[in-house]
Order: C-alpha cells, then structure tokens, then sequence
C-alpha cells in the first residue's frame, strides 16, 4: 500500500451495489470507563419505500467491522430493510437495534429469538406502547433512551426500569460532558452521541491546557515544520519515550501499508521524509490526552481526518489530500488544549488553507469539513445539504467513510 498510507487494500470487498440508495452517519458508543466500546452506525434510505438489500449492506459492514473485530450497532431507519436484516443473520458482533413497535409484534419474535440465541445483541428503542412479549423481552440485552424522551419524562431513575429492571439502558442523543455525566448517574450503561459541545468551555479563564506530553508533540511538529536536523527532533522525542513508541506504532500499523518495519524515530524520518512524518505527528497530537472525557473527540479526530482525505483521494493531488488529513484530524484541537484557534494557531504551523477552516470557517476545504461534520449528526437533512454543496452522490460519500472507519479501526 505504501504511498497510498491510508488507503484500505485493494482487495476489499466493499459492495457498492446498496451505496447508492442510502445516507450514512456515525457516532460512538461510550462506556461508563469513557472508553469508545463500539460504533453505531445510522442508515437512512434516501427513497422511503424502495427495496434494499440486506445482505448487501452486511457484506458493505464486514469490510470494516468482520466477525473477528470490533462491535458495531446498526440502527436502520427502515422497516422493510430491518426485516431483511433479521432474517439475514448478521455476524455475531453486529448490534441491531429495533424499535418498539418491532420487538412488541408477535411476527418478529422468531427471528428476534433466532438472532438472540445466534449470539447477536438487541436494542430496543424507545418505550413501547405495548407489552414486549415475555418470550422476547428476555433477548434484549439494553434499551435506548434518547436523551430527549428522559427529559420529558421528567425521571431522575434508570429509564430502562421502564421495560424491566432486567434490562438496562444506552442514553443517546449525548451532546455535552454535563449530559453524559448526568446519564451515568442515573444509571445509564453507555451513551451514545459525541459529548463534546462544551469541552471547550471547561477551560479555566481561557488558559490553554498545560499537558506535557501535547507540548513535546507541539514541539516536533515546529521542528519538522522547519525541516530541522534529526539529531534535534530525536534530542526532542526522548523527553517522553512513550510518545516515541506510540509514534512508531503508528507508522507500523496496518493502515499505514509499509513493507518495511520502522524500529526507530531517525528510521521513520530516512523512510517517510519530513512531509509525511508531520502527518503522523500531527494524528499523534490529536491522540495523546491522557483525559478520559477526551476519548470520543479523539475517536472522532482520527476519523475526520481520514474521512477528509479519503474524500479527495481521486484527485491526485498529494498537497490537497495532506492538508484535508490534517485539517481533520486538528479539527479538535480546540477542544483539547481549551484553547481558540485563533490563539492555538499561533503556536502549530498548518497551512493557509487549514488555518481558513479552522480559525475563519472559510476557504475551499469548509465544504468537505461540513460535510464530515455532517455524518457526525443523525439527520439526513444535513447530509443531504452538505453533499449537494460539494455535488457529490451518496455513493462516492458511504465509501468513503466506511473506507476511512476501517483504516481508523487498523490503526487501533
């Protein structure tokens, strides 16, 4: 793969035949450790009505989450798509969820009971207007609540008591840290949303985060910037040695395709030159809190990155697929460093280009930026919007960002 760095293999088998006729969106589901326990994944069919294949999009969903890896939850906007899916046995770490009035028909009890039993894990969502049948509710492993519905329940308790004190509850629609605390307390197993919309406000007086190791990258990244002598980027790496193993790490990953190891920092420099190490340097920063609340930004920043460039790998323009990487993967750095980038900037060298997106919300890439930003949300209005500003199919969009969550899963 090598000076394609990202890019998934050749060999994929990702079915574009059902690309087409749908609109996808992501977001993380985190644990009560903070950690991001596994994806789900939101399917709009941009035609209400027309037939989709079922198998199609599991073949689409194992290239990036195949029986052996991660855990994803599909949550399909489709009646008629999710009964192909039940009868379709996905693989056993396909999540899937259902809403209410599904799992509360009799008719569905035996694939829900198949699927069970296949080793699958249901959601239930929403509240149900009507008893789940005894012999089903068993096979529902948590509810989902959005945060919304609690609200208005007015319910300080745990929601999933709602269903049965057996099954426990996933809040959604989790925008903000103070939300997602709150969800953890009244008992919520996991949430599931992008809790970060006031990470930047937790700053103390507009002072910028003061994290050793951040600064050491920051340090780097100016020095390469500079195309300094390698012996002063080494002398730089050694104040912390886990950030030099985690960058070798990192080059050594799957999804960066070299056929060669890189066993140290001056072999990555002689094997990748100056511009392709920023790059890397740069996904090291957006990577290297050790906050535990900052986990989903840095989940969501090695994805924007990838997706952005993904999004112009046919170009064949290397300079613009560089910048739309970075520019992604710094897209968070705000949050972070509890710093704006107008200040953050002055101390990170990016291009021109970047720094219009970042610090202006301007210039050529904000088009493809929103659109990232876009399948981060649960509406297929915004998607819709932002694809038709950039005139790109829906097609052209699902593979990429399904190709950029399998390059992020290989780096992990």
């Amino acid at each position: 793969m090598g000076a394609r760095d990202t890019e998934i293999t050749d060999s994929t088998r990702m079915d574009n035949s059902i690309l087409g006729q749908l609109a996808m969106s992501y977001s993380p589901i985190i644990d009560r450790n903070r950690a991001v326990s596994a994806t789900r994944l939101t399917v709009f069919p941009l035609v209400p009505g027309t037939p989709l294949n079922a198998a199609s999009l599991l073949n689409a969903v194992a290239d990036v989450w195949p029986e052996d890896g991660g855990k994803v939850s599909l949550n399909v906007l489709s009646e008629s798509l999710l009964h192909e899916l039940m009868a379709a046995r996905p693989s056993p770490n396909v999540m899937v969820e259902l809403p209410a009035f599904m799992a509360s028909d009799e008719s569905n009890a035996a694939h829900i009971q198949a699927l069970h039993s296949a080793g699958n894990m249901l959601l239930i969502k929403g509240r149900p207007v009507r008893e789940v049948p005894r012999d089903v509710l068993p096979c529902f492993k948590h509810s989902i609540i959005d945060l919304a519905d609690d609200r208005r329940q007015g319910e300080a308790a745990d929601a999933g008591a709602a269903f049965s004190r057996s099954v426990t509850y996933f809040q959604s629609g989790v925008r903000t840290l103070v939300d997602m605390e709150a969800s953890f307390k009244r008992g919520a197993a996991a949430v599931i949303g992008w809790p970060m919309d006031d990470v930047v406000m937790q700053a103390t007086a507009g002072k910028p985060v003061a994290q050793h190791d951040l600064q050491v990258i920051v340090e780097l990244i100016q020095r390469v910037d500079k195309a300094e002598p390698i012996d002063k980027l080494e002398n730089t790496l050694r104040r912390d040695p886990t950030l030099a193993f985690k960058l070798i790490r990192y080059i050594n990953s799957a999804a960066f395709g070299l056929s060669v190891e890189i066993s140290s920092f001056r072999h990555a420099i002689m094997m990748l030159g100056y511009t392709r190490l920023k790059r890397w340097l740069a996904l090291l920063l957006a990577t290297a809190s050790k906050d535990a609340n900052l986990k989903p930004v840095m989940f969501a920043a090695v994805r924007r990155g990838l997706m952005m460039e993904e999004l112009v790998r046919s170009s064949g323009d290397d300079e613009m697929r560089n910048e739309m990487f970075i520019c992604g993967v710094f897209s968070l750095l705000d949050r972070m460093f509890k710093q704006p980038f107008s200040e953050l900037l002055k101390t990170i060298p990016v291009p021109e280009r970047v720094y219009a997106v970042l610090a202006e919300g301007s210039g050529p890439y904000q088009p493809y930026f929103k659109l990232v930003q876009a399948v981060e949300g649960d509406t297929l209005d915004a998607i819709r919007e932002a694809s038709d500003n950039l005139m790109m199919g829906s097609a052209e969009i699902n593979r990429a960002l399904l190709k950029s969550l399998a390059a992020a899963a290989s780096l992990e």
